[in-house]
Order: structure tokens, then C-alpha cells, then sequence
């Protein structure tokens, strides 16, 4: 052996991981990820300071819907809007979502909360079983990482319900 030079299956035989020279090589992806604007709008109000505030900015995107729609609203440290995003599109009476789903906008976009919102077509704002399952999930799941959930709306046509008005969150 050369004192400046080793072969790799020399190198494994130092440590005793002769192993290795018979197990094939796993190929790993080097990938990125961007965030692509796809529209925007102005929103004069400039930061979401209550349930009525963040009713307002969403009733555009849930009110003409056929089927459950549920949408997380990005926000920065001031509570101002940067990104809304429709997470799932679901039947007309339900919507599976899944905080990984829900909260992996919020961490592309460096968010300090969310807002989250969804549709009833049925045009009845009152809270499922299953819409207060989802909020406790997703209200764990961000502080795991970080993220406050500061609301869940079911919003329709002419009314909404705030889940954090409603003590869930």
C-alpha cells in the first residue's frame, strides 16, 4: 500500500466494512422546490386582525363552489396575507385533509401562522364532528413545528362559523 494513495477497497478494508464492496449503490435524487405565483389580488385591509377580517378574504374563493373546498391562508409576523392556497377539493359533503397537506404551504412560504378555511355546499356553517377533529389535528401538528393556527372557518353563501369563536382553538 502506498502511504499517500489508497484504493476505496482499501479504505473499507481498514474498517473492516468489506462489505460495502459487494452492496450496490443506492442513487439519490437531488431535487428543489419552488413556489410559482399563479394570481394575485389586492387586499386593502392589509392584515387579518379578526374571524370577520379572514371571512371576508375567503367567501370569494368558497361561496360558488359545488363541493368542499379547504384552503389555508399564509401569513406573515403582522398577520398579513402572503399566500392562500386550496389544499383539497373534496365531495360534496366532505373533505379529507391531512395537516402535511394543510401546513406544507405555510413552511414554503416561511409563514408564522395560518388561517384555514373550507365550504359547506349544504349552505349550513354549523361545525362537523369531523371539522373539529381536523382543527385539533392541525393546531398540534403547528405547534410541533411551529406554525399558529389561529382559525378554522366553514364558511357559506351569507354566514360563517369561527371555530376559535366557537372555542376550539
Amino acid at each position: 500500500m502506498n502511504n499517500y494513495v489508497s484504493s476505496k477497497n482499501e479504505q473499507l478494508e481498514l474498517i473492516g466494512q468489506e462489505r460495502l464492496l459487494k452492496q450496490p449503490a443506492k442513487r439519490v435524487n437531488i431535487v428543489s422546490l419552488r413556489l410559482i405565483k399563479e394570481d394575485s389580488f389586492l387586499y386593502h385591509e392589509r392584515n387579518v386582525k379578526s374571524p370577520k377580517d379572514a371571512y371576508r378574504l375567503l367567501k370569494r374563493f368558497l361561496i360558488d363552489v359545488d363541493r368542499e373546498y379547504f384552503l389555508v391562508v399564509c401569513l406573515d409576523t403582522k398577520n398579513q396575507p402572503t399566500a392562500i392556497n386550496v389544499c383539497h377539493i373534496g365531495s360534496l359533503n366532505a373533505s379529507i385533509v391531512h395537516p402535511r397537506e394543510v401546513l406544507k404551504p405555510a413552511i414554503l412560504s416561511n409563514s408564522a401562522s395560518i388561517i384555514v378555511a373550507h365550504n359547506h355546499p349544504s349552505n349550513d356553517p354549523t361545525p362537523s364532528r369531523e371539522d373539529i377533529e381536523v382543527t385539533n389535528r392541525l393546531v398540534e401538528a403547528g405547534k410541533i413545528i411551529g406554525i399558529g393556527v389561529l382559525d378554522h372557518l366553514v364558511i357559506c353563501s351569507d354566514s360563517f362559523v369561527s371555530l376559535k369563536e366557537k372555542g376550539y382553538v
